[in-house]
């Protein structure tokens, strides 16, 4: 079995590169987390072959910064962290994150969340992550109020879902924010 390559390393949870072979873990979760979709406003499955693709696409972008999410005590898939619409010249990107439904609610996705941002913050020195969140979604909420974000605003009504409409919540963490908890 080859060693899987960690780029970034918490206690429970270390963020690597996307591979090929990840597809169909990738395929199955996604597909399958029909309320994970709901609450991160994904409306459709993909294809096996759409899945391959992103992949594929992840290791070729510059505004993207796109990691699997493995678990330490056995380098099992557990999710997805995003770094995405990076923008160096005004220092800033958004983020989004995805944890499949049987791993929520065990600290993966607040661990892996305190990872991308030292990544964003350090490596690629930016001055502002940026995020939207459904308000049907407290889970994600709280774990970004959490780790540092800070509510800016309220998107009234901007998501229709099973004949409803949502709001979403924009938060951000500025570099000083971040500097000022984590250093």
């Amino acid at each position: 079995m080859k060693q899987p390559i960690k780029y970034l390393e918490g206690t429970m949870v270390y963020l690597r590169p996307w591979e090929a072979e990840d597809a169909d873990w990738l395929y199955q979760s996604v597909n399958n987390d029909v309320e994970g979709r709901q609450l991160t406003g994904t409306p459709t499955a993909f294809s096996r072959v759409q899945i391959a693709g992103y992949i594929e696409r992840q290791a070729g972008d510059p505004s993207r910064a796109s990691f699997a999410v493995a678990r330490q005590e056995d380098d099992a898939l557990v999710g997805e962290v995003v770094l995405n619409a990076i923008d160096g010249r005004n220092r800033n990107a958004n983020f989004r994150i995805f944890i499949d439904g049987l791993y929520t609610g065990q600290g993966y996705g607040t661990e892996a969340t305190r990872l991308i941002l030292d990544y964003g913050f350090g490596m690629l020195n930016l001055h502002r992550i940026e995020l939207d969140v459904y308000t049907i979604n407290p889970r994600a909420l709280h774990v970004y109020e959490k780790v540092g974000f800070v509510q800016e605003g309220v998107k009234r009504q901007n998501w229709y879902y099973d004949h409803q409409y949502y709001d979403s919540m924009v938060m951000s963490m500025l570099e000083d924010d971040y500097r000022a908890r984590y250093q």
